[in-house]
């Protein structure tokens, strides 16, 4: 991974106005990935857009355990959408043939 797709934890909690343990909060909760090198971590490029959803959440008081049950509810939600857009295209498969 090249270190220009990471971003600083802590330049990232500066611009959003967090504190450093949230971004640990929801790394033992496994809702980012994060990146240690020579003793700095780092958010990789494609986890920002799930943790400024995450921080949305945190600002409205929903604390890391809440943010946890919302998250894997949506990720939920996101595969039934799916499974049900296969099953779509299927039944269509079907309906023209």
């Amino acid at each position: 991974m090249k270190t220009a797709d990471l971003i600083s934890v802590n330049d990232f909690c500066l611009y959003h106005n967090v504190e450093y343990t949230f971004i640990e909060s929801l790394y033992e909760a496994d809702l980012v990935k994060v990146t240690l090198i020579n003793e700095t971590t780092y958010i990789p490029g494609e986890e920002l857009r799930k943790l400024e959803k995450l921080i949305n959440l945190y600002q409205l008081d929903i604390n890391v355990a809440g943010i946890e049950a919302i998250s894997h509810l949506l990720h939920r939600m996101e595969r039934i959408q799916d499974e049900m857009q296969s099953l779509k295209n299927k039944l269509r498969l079907y309906e023209g043939g």
